[in-house]
């Protein structure tokens, strides 16, 4: 959990997501909290490789509204990328929630929709909303969203529906 980084800790985070996407990641933990950490560290305990995931309720058409576990801030030091560190981070993070039958759906918008489906996710192919207030937003066309199927993700579920996410600060998706 976040609450269990210290602030040496999260200031590494912080750190290693900014040189692995050149993006200012200051409000990482004020935007995303309550975000479980898994992280890789090199044999000097310095953090080579993060992901993490917070709880979203995400909603495909004619679904209700499944507890999700949306990842983000996957982040791998520039100098250490291609040595499988991601991949293993991220299989770690599956295997949570596959474990865990409260998680019904695993999801990212994803910089690197290839690097995501080698791991299992599928692209969601359905148009895209935000719920806010009593209505829905559409997403811009060019947003993209993955999957994960978890044991708990309903077996009916089509990745051709309107999938819509609630709305929140920061990135939609």
């Amino acid at each position: 959990m976040a609450d269990a980084l210290d602030s040496a800790a999260r200031a590494e985070v912080i750190a290693l997501c900014e040189s692995a996407y050149g993006e200012d990641f200051t409000r990482l933990f004020e935007e995303l909290t309550g975000s479980v950490h898994v992280l890789a560290r090199d044999e000097r305990g310095a953090i080579v490789s993060h992901a993490e995931w917070v709880t979203r309720w995400l909603q495909p058409a004619g679904h209700p509204v499944l507890r999700t576990a949306y990842v983000e801030a996957v982040a791998t030091a520039p100098d250490r990328q291609g040595q499988g560190l991601a991949t293993a981070v991220l299989r770690i993070l599956s295997g949570l929630l596959v474990m865990d039958p409260t998680w019904e759906l695993g999801a990212l918008s994803p910089s690197d929709p290839a690097f995501y489906k080698r791991l299992g996710w599928e692209l969601w192919q359905g148009p895209l909303g935000i719920r806010r207030g009593e209505g829905i937003e559409a997403t811009p066309s060019d947003e993209q969203v993955m999957i994960l199927r978890l044991p708990s993700t309903p077996a009916t579920l089509a990745t051709t529906s309107l999938l819509t996410a609630e709305w929140r600060v920061g990135e939609l998706w």
